[in-house]
């Protein structure tokens, strides 16, 4: 491997010291056509190889944009679909570091089927291994599909470029109005992106993740941590924390260590990793706060199922249950966005986050932490959908709605301080916790200080569920 190119750089920087075997340095280009044959392409503008992250074996591809610029060609794509067959075989992630301008356009229809390949390798191997994109530079046009068709994607913040369209060949915009090929654009608008920051914190996260992934998804989910944290260690300030969920995730997780992913994009939904006991487990919370370090409130949201989030929660519960990874909830939602923009597609977003919920086959543990209300709560993780434990703090609400306007609709016409009677009377009798509990639909109601030791028990004990699904090819929501 070149000490000297900036490909090869990033690959060390990545992976653990002196570990890093390159695969196919000698390829080169055999395309002739457009004065490409006096051009020398030192490994087709790409180095693959393996190595390790903390001992995990991984598989690694690195453009080069100083070889005709990191374009993608014959024997570029050879080189990372090789790599591919290679990581299927043995079961290992694979890790994109992208910086490319795109197509090889001196390589016509074979630079486009060589995108093709590529594609097709990433396809098949989605939901078997853990596939990571980080972008350094340019990634843009086709390319733009590599980290959409992978599971993470981390982006350099100043330098690196996402688009399929250029900023200035949009209708009606220009780059300086809006920049939407920026690492800002596409991790708060378009949701690609899951990670952003500098070369140095983009290394360090990647191989952060990996401790959370298992290899492939015939391995079990990432056990065997030795946990030094008390297993039952209580926590009475987790009870302030059912408005900002992303706190109170960091609180329950082992060391307090919780890696969010997207969390810049739908932040009134959270999702990410944490380890308890050890174990690895992917949380889905609802979030309508957002507090900054020192506890001060910087957002606010209503407590509400949005498209952007339901979505994006179904997305990572796909994602555990392929990877055999046990999915937490927290649940605090009262119903559903009401905009005309979220109308156009608020029951498609939600039907996906119910169907993931339902379809998942891993271990499903819900804590309700605020109000349950109506429908949203029921795709929230809900038991009717398919929770395996459902646990309760005992402030919880959980019920068709809020208490007044069910009062309201029961009792139209009559005056407020009837209103106000009967809603106080529909919140004790139909949303108090408790009512729930009577009819098995909450399993445990449980001091909010206690809940990492609830929510390890439950886990612990779901360790060994199997469960099946009616035999088809696959599902189509």
């Amino acid at each position: 491997m070149s000490s000297t190119s900036k490909a090869s750089q990033r690959i060390a920087a990545l992976l653990d010291d002196n570990s890093f075997v390159e695969i196919g340095g000698l390829v080169t280009a055999r395309a002739t056509d457009f004065n490409l044959k006096p051009t020398e392409a030192p490994s087709d503008g790409v180095v693959t190889g393996y190595g390790v992250i903390d001992g995990n074996l991984v598989y690694v591809y690195s453009q080069d944009a100083s070889v005709l610029n990191g374009t993608i060609g014959e024997m570029h794509a050879k080189k990372i679909v090789n790599l591919y067959d290679l990581a299927l075989k043995t079961g290992a992630p694979v890790i994109g570091l992208v910086d490319c301008a795109g197509l090889r356009l001196q390589e016509a229809t074979d630079a486009l089927a060589a995108f093709g390949e590529i594609y097709k390798k990433q396809t098949l191997a989605s939901g078997v291994i853990p596939q990571i994109t980080a972008i350094f530079g340019t990634c843009g046009g086709g390319l733009a599909l590599f980290p959409t068709l992978t599971d993470f994607t981390f982006m350099e913040e100043k330098s690196a470029k996402l688009f399929v369209n250029a900023p200035n060949a949009l209708d009606g915009n220009v780059i300086t109005k809006n920049d939407t090929s920026s690492a800002g654009f596409q991790s708060q608008e378009s949701g690609i992106v899951d990670v952003v920051g500098d070369e140095a914190t983009i290394y360090a996260k990647i191989r952060e993740l990996i401790g959370f992934l298992p290899a492939n998804n015939g391995e079990e989910a990432v056990y065997g941590f030795d946990c030094a944290d008390d297993l039952n260690r209580a926590n009475p300030e987790i009870a302030n924390c059912a408005s900002d969920t992303s706190i109170a995730l960091s609180i329950l997780a082992d060391d307090n260590n919780f890696f969010e992913v997207k969390a810049d994009y739908a932040k009134e939904m959270v999702t990410g990793f944490l380890r308890l006991n050890g174990a690895t487990v992917g949380a889905v919370a609802n979030r309508s706060v957002v507090c900054d370090e020192t506890g001060k409130t910087v957002e606010k949201f209503d407590a509400v199922l949005t498209a952007k989030g339901s979505e994006k929660a179904a997305d990572f519960v796909n994602f555990c249950d392929a990877f055999g990874i046990p999915v937490l909830s927290l649940t605090n939602v009262k119903g559903y966005e009401a905009t005309v923009s979220s109308e156009k597609w608020i029951a498609k977003a939600v039907a996906r986050l119910t169907y993931a919920f339902a379809n998942a086959t891993v271990p499903k543990v819900n804590l309700v932490v605020g109000q349950a209300f109506g429908t949203a709560y029921v795709a929230m993780n809900s038991k009717a959908v398919g929770a395996d434990m459902t646990l309760a703090w005992p402030d919880a609400q959980i019920g068709a709605m809020d208490g007044k306007l069910a009062a309201k609709i029961m009792y139209d016409g009559q005056g407020a301080d009837v209103i106000s009677e009967k809603a106080a009377e529909y919140e004790a009798l139909a949303l108090n916790v408790n009512s729930a509990a009577r009819r098995g639909y909450v399993d445990q109601i449980i001091d909010p200080a206690d809940t990492r030791k609830y929510v390890i028990g439950a886990f612990e004990m779901l360790y060994t569920k199997s469960e099946g699904r009616p035999d088809k090819k696959h599902g189509t929501v």
